[in-house]
């Protein structure tokens, strides 16, 4: 590391680190004199122990969360779409019907100004890693289809299910009778419950985040090896993880009670299941690594659509066959089995990933940026 310090504090990923040493003449056989299998390997570590940017010591485990210190600020942030979302529910159930819509509308909009708020500071922003990218547009876009079925899709799947949907969402049905006269009513019913929970989910997510840095970077400075470091991390990460699912199963439940919003058990385990997935994603994708959180969500949010296609398409003369799996698990535990069971094995594929990367040096490697 002292030979190679200029190398290791102007690279900007480890494979730069390994193509400098393999220029020096360093061989998988020299490697193996420092406990590693390979340059590559050897490299990883130098990149996640030299600091760079100018920074003179590798840096510390991050202080205590106290009063008055930045995790104050970005808490109270992480609360603003939960506080946003409950501002916006109580104001659907208190106006008339036929401004219901128009209020939801804006309830919308500001969440989503209070998430992006939320996800531009703190833990799960990604900040002062020097591997951190911005998610891709089409993450982003699928990531808003998820939640929108989680808010809308149980009560479509159901009613597709039924024969309709001959009616609109509840409140936007109430809006469009009152103006025409008709007196329809929607008949679609919306989960605010789960919708409400995600929101408040924000707040365990980043701390869940926070801890998980935190730790890692506390291994980071004790180990003496990448294998050494990858199984410290890992029970670190499926800590987190655990934790995360924990809270987020009990604001479920305590939203569904507080709105007087009866939900199927499937449909609180989906809720828990898709805020797993876009925890798994964000936490990847503020390490360095977004492919893989992009193509799982995009594939959540496909595996969702096609579902109630299918029911959809099944009306089709010599297509109702098409609909059979959907109705059949639907009739059998009920319509938000879909989510429970598409963000599930999203979420577990996501975690089987996560495992792999974020369980390596370089992924927790701060810049000189680090708050």
């Amino acid at each position: 590391m002292r030979r190679h310090r200029a190398l290791c504090e102007r690279a900007v990923d480890p494979l730069e680190i390994a193509a400098g040493l393999e220029a020096h003449g360093m061989t998988d056989r020299a490697a193996a004199r420092f406990r590693h299998r390979d340059v590559f390997s050897l490299a990883e570590e130098m990149y996640a122990r030299v600091p760079r940017d100018g920074e003179s010591t590798v840096p510390g485990p991050a202080p205590d969360a106290g009063p008055g210190t930045p995790c104050t600020a970005w808490t109270l942030l992480c609360l603003l779409p939960g506080v946003l979302c409950a501002a916006a529910v109580l104001g659907v159930r208190l106006v008339e019907d036929r401004w219901q819509p128009a209020v939801a509308g804006l309830g919308v909009l500001t969440v989503a100004l209070g998430l992006r708020a939320a996800l531009r500071h703190g833990p799960l922003s990604g900040r002062g890693r020097g591997r951190t990218r911005r998610p891709a547009t089409s993450a982003r876009v699928w990531t808003c289809w998820l939640v929108a079925y989680a808010l809308l899709g149980d009560g479509l799947l159901a009613s597709a299910l039924a024969g309709g949907p001959d009616r609109l969402p509840y409140g936007l049905g109430e809006l469009l009778g009152g103006l025409t006269g008709t007196g329809a009513a929607g008949a679609w019913p919306v989960a605010t419950a789960s919708a409400l929970a995600l929101s408040f989910a924000c707040v365990p997510a980043a701390w869940c985040a926070h801890l998980l840095t935190v730790r890692a970077r506390r291994v980071l400075a004790a180990s003496r090896g990448l294998a050494e470091f990858a199984s410290a991390v890992r029970p670190l990460l499926l800590g987190a993880v655990a934790l995360f699912v924990c809270a987020l199963a009990a604001s479920t439940a305590l939203c569904a009670a507080v709105l007087d919003e009866p939900a199927e058990p499937a449909a609180r385990v989906g809720a828990c299941a898709l805020g797993l997935l876009l925890l798994l994603a964000r936490l990847c994708a503020t390490h360095g690594f977004t492919r893989a959180p992009a193509l799982v969500l995009a594939a959540a949010g496909t595996a969702e659509a096609a579902a109630v296609a299918c029911v959809f398409a099944a009306r089709l003369p010599g297509c109702g066959f098409l609909a059979t799996p959907v109705r059949t698990a639907a009739d059998t535990i009920g319509p938000g089995i879909v989510p429970a069971a598409v963000c599930g094995a999203a979420a577990l594929v996501l975690l089987v990933h996560a495992a792999r990367t974020l369980t390596r040096a370089s992924a927790h490697a701060p810049s000189s940026g680090t708050p």
